[in-house]
């Protein structure tokens, strides 16, 4: 199954989360077993030899491809929350998305000095929560590898937004 295959399984929703948006859904995409297992080994294949300690998935989407990705890996998982979701000691990151403002957040312990860190979510729109979650990995004192998504939403302006902080992006497919 290659990018192609995958891309068929995104739904779009139209004028969700309110008009004019185009909401690109990858929940089809992770009820198929077959996709979503090789969603995990496309991912899997790129990093394997990256000697990454963790992969911090941004929550909620990239929550189930990082943990997937890095039990594939057999490395660690850190979820960035949004703000107020994590019990113990956070640091936080607040930017601007496509519709609002946000912050998230990370435990303070997340990450160590010197880890090789990659930063997974399901879609890049405006960047902002990409920039946020690398932010949090680097005031930890971790190297931010790469970013990866899924989907690339170009025409919003994220990839050139994360590219210019000087972040390097892989995504798989461009909407």
């Amino acid at each position: 199954m290659d990018a192609a295959d995958l891309r068929a399984r995104i739904r779009t929703i139209p004028d969700w989360p309110e008009p004019g948006v185009q909401f690109r859904d990858i929940t089809p995409l992770l009820r198929d077993g077959p996709a979503l297992n090789a969603l995990v080994e496309i991912f899997a294949g790129r990093y394997a030899d990256h000697g990454l300690a963790a992969i911090a998935g941004i929550e909620a989407r990239g929550f189930i491809l990082g943990a997937a990705l890095a039990h594939e890996l057999g490395i660690g998982f850190i979820p960035v929350r949004k703000q107020g979701k994590l019990p113990f000691e956070t640091i936080s990151e607040s930017y601007t998305l496509e519709y609002g403002h946000a912050t998230v957040e990370v435990h303070s312990d997340a990450a160590a000095p010197g880890e090789r860190v990659l930063v997974v979510d399901d879609l890049v729109a405006t960047g902002g929560t990409m920039i946020a979650a690398a932010r949090l990995m680097h005031t930890l004192g971790a190297h931010v590898v790469e970013t990866a998504a899924v989907i690339d939403l170009p025409g919003l302006g994220g990839s050139a937004r994360i590219r210019a902080a000087g972040l390097p992006l892989f995504t798989l497919m461009e909407f």
